[in-house]
């Protein structure tokens, strides 16, 4: 079975609908786009309803009677599916009206949204509505995307897109793993899924900052407010969470993980005791790491 079989099962014409694998060049909305899909497809709708100059003339064309097909680039050669959408009417924005819709000031302010290629004058905005198709099945499909994996759309009846599988969770909010395999990059911690947030929320405990630039690393602690969420996303907002010798560094170059986690009703002054013994074993302090005490 194919990815056609599922249109034809539905009453959808392949002819009509153009699959398009998202796979966005901004690293920070790549990471983001699946927890996007999951809890704010609105965004998401937004983010897909304008395109480059080709796809967006193939649209144009089947404008009132087409259908997009979308999925999200999930592993090589497979596409995760998201929804299917009816292409409606059309209408252009200049660069300036294009940056005046909320949706995208907010994805170039968050995510580091680009926007339209430079040239274009204008651009297309569809209304694409979402369609009741196979919502059981979002974020769980996964169909192989035949090569070139650089072509990002394909024309359905043109392809042969076999079902690879049918997943029992959704891979777009995918569930949190065990907490001693957890490492986030700096600009991970502010992209955090309600569900990670929550669970981090509980967890008192040491964590660990390693600098991949040198190597050098830092150990923290968490025991107060959201206890590890709240600490992590000061680091999050200020990059340095205070500390001075990460304020002289990018944090860019940092990965976050958790050392030790200790019960939630820990008193402050044990937490701290654990954190200078996991500083004497990794030899932390300055000037071997980035700890100043």
């Amino acid at each position: 079975m194919d990815l056609n079989d599922l249109f034809l099962a539905k009453g959808v014409d392949p002819r009509q609908v153009l699959v398009v694998r998202h796979r966005p060049p901004e690293p920070k909305l790549n990471r983001v786009l699946p927890r996007l899909a999951a809890e704010e497809p609105d965004v998401f709708n937004a983010y897909q309803q304008t395109q480059g100059e080709k796809l967006e003339r193939v649209m144009k064309a089947l404008s009132g009677a087409g259908y997009v097909a979308s999925f999200i680039g999930h592993a090589p050669g497979k596409a995760l599916f998201v929804a299917l959408y009816s292409i409606g009417s059309s209408k252009p924005l200049t660069r300036d009206e294009f940056w005046q819709v909320q949706a995208y000031a907010d994805l170039r302010a968050k995510y580091g949204l680009k926007g339209p290629e430079e040239g274009r004058s204008s651009i297309l905005w569809f209304d694409l509505v979402l369609r009741e198709f196979y919502a059981c099945w979002k974020g769980k499909l996964v169909v192989e995307w035949p090569p070139p994996e650089l072509s990002w759309w394909r024309r359905a009846h043109r392809n042969r897109m076999p079902i690879f599988s049918i997943l029992e969770e959704s891979r777009l909010d995918p569930p949190m793993p065990d907490w001693h395999e957890i490492v986030l990059e700096w600009e991970e911690l502010a992209l955090l899924s309600p569900r990670w947030r929550s669970r981090l929320a509980e967890w008192r405990g040491i964590y660990y900052i390693l600098d991949t630039s040198d190597g050098k690393g830092y150990v923290g602690s968490a025991y107060g407010v959201d206890n590890l969420l709240g600490r992590w996303l000061q680091y999050a907002g200020s990059g340095h969470g205070g500390n001075s010798q990460l304020r002289t560094r990018n944090p860019r170059d940092f990965r976050f993980a958790i050392l030790e986690r200790v019960k939630p009703d820990e008193d402050a002054e044990a937490v701290i005791q654990l954190e200078n013994a996991w500083k004497k074993r990794l030899r932390t302090r300055a000037p071997f790491g980035l700890n100043d005490n």
